[in-house]
């Protein structure tokens, strides 16, 4: 891999750094439009998709990563999970998709009681889709409620994974209540009705 700067992190503070990264690394790769209108592909897959806010994560002053949540007309907060939604990553420092598929499913299990054998298929499953990403590279996540997820790399669709369970916890690492970035968490869902609900 490139050197980063970031790597030069101890591990253990590349692996929280690195917590935030990750799940969205699901996401598909498309620039966030002027004026909060939707770029045209997103229309196509969530009809009326609005933008519902954007946020920044950083690890210590360190700018890891800027995200933007689409969400469909009549979306609330508190029941993220019963709507269908987009979540585009825009990454600023580079990780390997097996370092997103890990820290992704450790903070899934901060939402939910997950068995050992269950959260070592998800990291499976993930590894196998999520890329390696580096500053610049932009992944979009498209969260179907009650069947799974699309992610796409630029313009670029990378998998479809049919687990309902799994892409309602993956989305939650920023849009649950027991989030690591709570912070975060706000500023995606800033226009939302609910958006302080937990």
């Amino acid at each position: 891999m490139p050197f980063s700067p970031f790597l030069c992190l101890k591990p253990w503070l590349r692996a929280v750094a690195a917590s935030g990264a990750l799940a969205l690394a699901l996401l598909h790769p498309v620039a966030a439009q002027e004026g909060g209108a939707a770029p045209q592909w997103l229309d196509q897959s969530l009809a009326g998709a609005t933008l519902a806010g954007e946020g920044q994560m950083r690890f210590f002053g360190l700018r890891i990563y800027d995200a933007w949540l689409w969400v469909s007309p009549g979306f609330e907060a508190s029941r993220f999970g019963a709507h269908p939604l987009a979540l585009e990553l825009t990454y600023h420092r580079a990780f390997t998709g097996a370092a997103i598929a890990q820290r992704s499913v450790e903070e899934m299990q901060r939402q939910a009681s997950v068995p050992p054998t269950q959260a070592q298929r998800w990291q499976q499953r993930l590894a196998e889709v999520l890329p390696d990403v580096q500053p610049g590279d932009r992944l979009t996540g498209l969260y179907q409620p009650g069947q799974g997820m699309r992610l796409w790399r630029g313009n670029q669709e990378l998998a479809m994974i049919d687990d309902a369970e799994l892409a309602r916890l993956f989305f939650g690492i920023w849009l649950a209540p027991q989030t690591s970035e709570p912070a975060l968490r706000s500023a995606l869902l800033a226009r939302s009705p609910g958006a302080t609900a937990p």
